[in-house]
């Protein structure tokens, strides 16, 4: 089983040793971890002027098409929520009809987390935004949380 690892870690300064262990944990139980920024499997077809972006947007595409489920990092990213590029990936997947997992070393509820600033903030005892917790439920995944929650995302996708 071939699992796309979506999350920010490829922003952080570790990004190979977040890999490295991410994938290691994948391998011991029987998974294949594939991480945004490995090269993708085939050559992707795609004009010569195309800039960096789209690049790493296409194959960030190819990669998810090619795995068998998502599991995402949805640790609050540079603000009270996940990260907006993880959130994508998220929702494509569900698009495709595949499993989608998150997990997320906050532990406190997402509502604990925003300043409404006299808006109206969603009080739903969720992790994040609804609609991550909506997909990911509806997809037949589960969003866990706290320090083991990635080793638990793949213990709960290896059980199905």
């Amino acid at each position: 089983m071939r699992i796309y690892l979506a999350g920010p870690d490829v922003f952080f300064p570790d990004q190979a040793r977040r890999a490295a262990g991410m994938k290691a944990a994948c391998a011991r139980h029987g998974m294949v971890g594939v991480f945004p920024l490995d090269p993708p499997a085939t050559p992707l077809p795609m004009p010569a002027e195309a800039p960096e972006w789209l690049r790493i947007h296409l194959a960030n595409e190819a990669h998810i098409r090619s795995c068998d489920a998502l599991v995402a990092n949805i640790t609050p990213f540079r603000g009270a929520s996940a990260d907006p590029g993880t959130a994508w990936e998220m929702g494509f997947m569900r698009a495709l009809g595949r499993p989608v997992l998150a997990w997320t070393e906050e532990e406190r509820d997402y509502r604990a987390r925003v300043s409404p600033d006299g808006l109206a903030v969603e009080d739903f005892g969720l992790a994040d935004n609804l609609m991550l917790a909506g997909g990911v439920a509806l997809s037949g995944g589960a969003v866990l949380r706290g320090p083991e929650a990635f080793e638990r995302c793949l213990e709960w996708l290896r059980a199905r």
